[in-house]
Parts: C-alpha cells; structure tokens; sequence
C-alpha cells in the first residue's frame, strides 16, 4: 500500500453492560443496519443462558465472557505456494481478529443451530461454549489440531 494504514475505529460501549466487546458482538449480529433488532437478540440470549445457567456466582455476561474465550482460536492456517506445492502454515492471529473470528464463529453456528428464535439459538451455543462443547468450540478445536498437523512446514512463514 502506497499510503498509511487506515485509523481503527472506535466503538463505543453497549447501553445496558457498558462492555466495547458486547457493542462489537453486537456488530456483528446486526444485518441490514437493524442494530437495536441486534442488540434485542443479544439482550434476549442473555437472559435466558442468565435462567439456564448452572453456577449460581457467575453472572450471565461472564458465562458469555467465558463461551467467548473458549472459541476464540490461537492459531491459524495459511495456504502458501512453495515451489508448485500448496503447504497449509501455521501462523499465530492478533489479538483484534482472534476476537473478531471467536465472534463470528459463535455466531454462524448459532444460526445454523435448531431452534425456534435466534434469541434461544444464541443462548444455547452460548451455554455449550462455556462448557467446551458444541460446533463453534469443535471448530476452533479443528483448527488447532490442522496447525498441530502441519507444525513442520512453520519454518515456511512469510
């Protein structure tokens, strides 16, 4: 790129939690710019993982903390042409698209998951994160064990 990078922009706050991390789930929950209809599902799956949750002393934001987290991968794979052959290169992820990629992962496997409203589908991918299950945490599981896989051609880092 001939010029500077562009400036991050900075995301304010949620209403209710005055959390960043909880105003850019909400991001990218949102479709077609219908932000508060986000932030209604979000609210909404939070109450009901707030009915469903197991222990008593954390509250319902911290178990969405912690289903975050335990998606969130710590390493990736990259396809890399060597010499005609394609080798898949394990490289770390910074931290902001770490972040960017543990949301967008519980995200689409909470859509792809059955239920009647997103609300109660959000909830339930949420509950089955925290407790290091269900299809966005395997994901993140996947790839590790891909990066594991082919930890020989790490030397091929570019």
């Amino acid at each position: 790129m001939r010029k500077a990078n562009p400036k991050k922009r900075i995301v304010l706050p949620d209403p209710k939690f005055k959390e960043v991390v909880v105003s850019k789930f909400v991001n990218n929950i949102m479709l077609h710019g219908k932000k508060s209809t986000a932030y209604d599902i979000f609210y909404g799956a939070i109450e009901i993982v707030e009915n469903k949750k197991s222990a008593e002393n954390v509250t319902a934001l911290d178990v969405w903390k912690k289903a975050l987290e335990n998606v969130t991968p710590l390493v990736e794979v990259r396809s890399r042409r060597v010499g005609g052959a394609t080798f898949q290169i394990p490289s770390e992820i910074r931290p902001d698209r770490r972040q960017s990629i543990g949301m967008k992962n519980l995200i689409m496997y909470a859509k792809k998951r059955g239920g009647k409203s997103m609300r109660d589908k959000l909830a339930a991918e949420i509950l089955s994160a925290y407790n290091e299950e269900g299809a966005a945490y395997k994901k993140k599981e996947d790839t590790h064990r891909m990066a594991e896989a082919n930890k020989a051609f790490s030397h091929f880092r570019f």
